[in-house]
């Protein structure tokens, strides 16, 4: 299985970014896949869940915080998973990581890092002000 991501780079408040994940070994219409950002200076069980979706349950989850500026969706004919990221801001700077686990649900509130089983690499987003 792997998982990379895409689109990353450094924009100024107010602007947009795009994520792409991009999957191999693993098909985005059977398991549930996920966007987590890892803050600076944090470890990985402290990314935070943004978003989660399962084709299988038909659902979309987002992280409260990023709800009416962040659209998570999928493509499962190219296997890709997307963030559209909008009106960006200084405090979502982080490095964001494409995650998948094996399951039809998406975990209760999307789930900790520890609920799923594969990651990318890593793409890095900074906002400045």
């Amino acid at each position: 299985v792997q998982l990379v991501e895409s689109g990353g780079g450094s924009v100024q408040t107010g602007e947009s970014l795009r994520l792409v994940c991009a999957g191999s070994g693993i098909s985005f219409d059977e398991v549930v896949i996920g966007w987590f950002r890892q803050a600076p200076g944090k470890e990985r069980e402290e990314r935070e869940g943004i978003s989660c979706i399962s084709k299988r349950e038909g659902t979309t989850y987002h992280r409260t915080s990023v709800q009416g500026r962040f659209t998570a969706s999928s493509d499962g004919a190219k296997n890709m998973m997307y963030l559209q990221m909008d009106n960006l801001k200084p405090e979502d700077t982080a490095v964001y990581y494409c995650e998948a686990v094996d399951r039809r649900t998406c975990p209760p509130f999307i789930g900790g890092p520890q609920k799923y089983t594969y990651w990318g690499q890593g793409i890095q987003v900074t906002v400045s002000s």
